[in-house]
């Protein structure tokens, strides 16, 4: 009998503590906020957007200059690569450069000879157009005495063939002149061709620098080191990874809130952000994004508290100025919760009025 009791007793305790928790879970889930309507929380961790270092070209890593942990300005040189094949490229790419000038003024060169040759040459067509029309008259002179016995035949013969000669040596003459401009013409294409491939060259010289300059690994923003990736003297493909950066200007805490609250919230909306490590410091935040897609939805929504289960994703950022006062203290990963005004004619609590950044 005792021991039927015993259970029995133990039944109802362990039923009452079911009870109790349930009962804890339901408060904890219905309690009000504190602060009324006018505000809602949620819980996030502070976050930063991170920025991987990586090679452009596939090579081996000469020199890292920055340890995890530190900070890094915009600018500042972070790691080098291996440029030994590059200069060696560069000196090709140098060398073609100088040799496509040469080859430029030798063409130049040529075609001042060509034009010179044709010069010459137009000056032998007038000599022997002046030699044609002189034997033209000599042999019209000749026929016309032969026709009055006053000069032989033969005379007349030497005169025309004269004649021919000097019209032969004319027609030689504007031969020259069109293999001249002939030789022109190539010349002047043998000058563009040899500037197309000093603009190749300079093109090459200026690729072949540009990769120079992207195997000095630099970043454009204020960061802190996150991760060394790589190491000295490692072989990394294309786009390979060698540090890991945390973008200072722009940390955020991201939290969610319920659908029915969502589209009360604008952006620019002000955020007050208590972080679990240091729950003394209420830090000043604005929303920069509410997602559009709802998240934690489930399969199929019938009931009023499913609805609720649809929550949308916000994110409050913290001002860059603040920021940049805090450097020292920005750590990603810390758990905290945010707070959102939803009522802008609302005053902020006491408790969350920012005592940060005054």
């Amino acid at each position: 009998m005792t021991l039927k009791l015993s259970r029995t007793a133990s039944r109802a305790l362990i039923a009452l503590a079911v009870l109790l928790v349930i009962g804890l879970l339901v408060w904890l889930e219905m309690r009000p906020s504190g602060y009324g309507e006018a505000f809602v929380s949620g819980n996030g961790r502070i976050e930063a957007t991170e920025i991987d270092v990586a090679t452009k070209l596939a090579g081996r890593i000469q020199t890292i200059h920055v340890d995890e942990g530190d900070f890094v300005q915009p600018g500042q040189l972070l790691a080098e690569m291996d440029l030994s094949s590059l200069q060696a490229q560069l000196n090709q790419a140098e060398a073609q450069t100088r040799q496509a000038a040469n080859a430029i003024e030798t063409a130049q060169t040529l075609v001042a000879q060509r034009e010179s040759e044709k010069a010459t040459a137009e000056a032998v067509v007038l000599q022997r157009q002046a030699e044609v029309t002189a034997a033209d008259k000599r042999y019209n002179r000749v026929r016309v005495l032969v026709q009055r016995n006053a000069m032989s035949q033969q005379d007349a013969d030497d005169s025309l063939t004269a004649l021919q000669s000097a019209q032969a040596a004319l027609a030689a003459a504007r031969a020259q002149v069109h293999s001249a401009e002939a030789g022109i013409a190539a010349a002047r294409s043998q000058v563009i061709g040899a500037e197309s491939a000093l603009e190749a060259s300079q093109a090459a010289v200026e690729r072949i620098k540009a990769d120079i300059s992207d195997s000095r690994l630099s970043t454009d923003r204020q960061a802190r080191v996150q991760f060394r990736t790589a190491q000295p003297g490692e072989v990394l493909g294309a786009g390979g990874r060698v540090l890991n950066l945390v973008d200072l200007s722009d940390v955020y805490m991201t939290f969610f809130v319920p659908e029915r609250l969502a589209g009360r919230i604008p952006l620019g909306s002000e955020v007050r952000i208590i972080l679990d490590a240091a729950p003394e410091y209420v830090i000043p935040a604005n929303v920069s994004f509410v997602a559009s897609v709802a998240q934690f939805t489930p399969k199929s929504v019938e009931t009023e508290s499913e609805r609720e289960k649809m929550m949308f994703r916000v994110r409050a950022r913290i001002a860059p100025e603040l920021l940049q006062r805090h450097l020292e203290q920005v750590k990603t990963g810390l758990p905290g919760v945010a707070w959102l005004k939803l009522d802008g004619e609302a005053d902020w609590p006491n408790a969350l009025r920012v005592n940060v950044g005054q």
